[in-house]
C-alpha cells in the first residue's frame, strides 16, 4: 500500500507541476505576463484602420520589441484610431520623423506595430505623436479592389 501511495504523490506532483507549465506558457502566448508594467514613456500615433491590433500588442523596431500599446481610442473630430504606444525606457532616442506601420505576424493573424527610424537629430519623449503612419491592411478591401479591378477589365465572367 505504501509504494501505490508514493506512486499516486508522485503523478500528482507531476500533473501539478504540468499545470503550472501550462498556464506560465498561456500568459506568455497572450501577452499578459508584461501587462501593467508602465515603466517607460508613451507615443501616441493616428491611424485610419487599425485593423484588429490589440492593447498590448508588440511595438518592434528592426524586430526587437521595444514597447507595447498601451491604449486604442478613437478621436470623433478626426474620425482616426488614437493608439498610446508604451515605449521601455532604454529606447529614448527613437526619432521624431520615425514611421509606424501596423503589420500582421504568424498564421494567427497577430498584429503589431512596426517602427521604421528617420534620419532626425530631434528624438521622441514623453507624450510626443508619430507625424508618419500607415494603416493595416485589411484583407477584404485588398480582395474587393482586385476583384473590382478585375470586373472592370472583363476577366471575370
Amino acid at each position: 500500500m505504501g509504494k501505490q501511495r508514493a506512486v499516486e504523490i508522485a503523478v500528482g506532483a507531476f500533473m501539478a507541476s504540468g499545470l503550472v507549465a501550462l498556464f506560465f506558457l498561456a500568459m506568455q502566448v497572450s501577452n499578459l505576463s508584461a501587462a501593467g508594467s508602465g515603466d517607460g514613456y508613451a507615443l501616441q500615433a493616428r491611424f485610419q484602420n487599425v485593423g484588429s491590433l490589440k492593447v498590448r500588442a508588440p511595438v518592434s523596431m528592426a524586430g526587437v520589441r521595444v514597447g507595447r500599446v498601451e491604449s486604442i481610442g478613437f478621436d470623433q473630430d478626426t474620425y482616426e484610431a488614437v493608439v498610446t504606444l508604451r515605449i521601455e525606457p532604454q529606447y529614448d532616442k527613437i526619432p521624431e520623423d520615425t514611421f509606424a506601420n501596423i503589420f500582421t505576424a504568424g498564421l494567427l493573424g497577430e498584429q503589431y506595430i512596426g517602427l521604421d527610424p528617420g534620419g532626425s537629430d530631434v528624438y521622441l519623449a514623453e507624450g510626443d505623436a508619430l507625424a508618419h503612419t500607415q494603416s493595416a491592411l485589411v484583407l477584404e478591401q485588398i480582395i474587393g479592389q482586385f476583384l473590382f479591378k478585375q470586373a472592370g477589365e472583363g476577366g471575370l465572367e
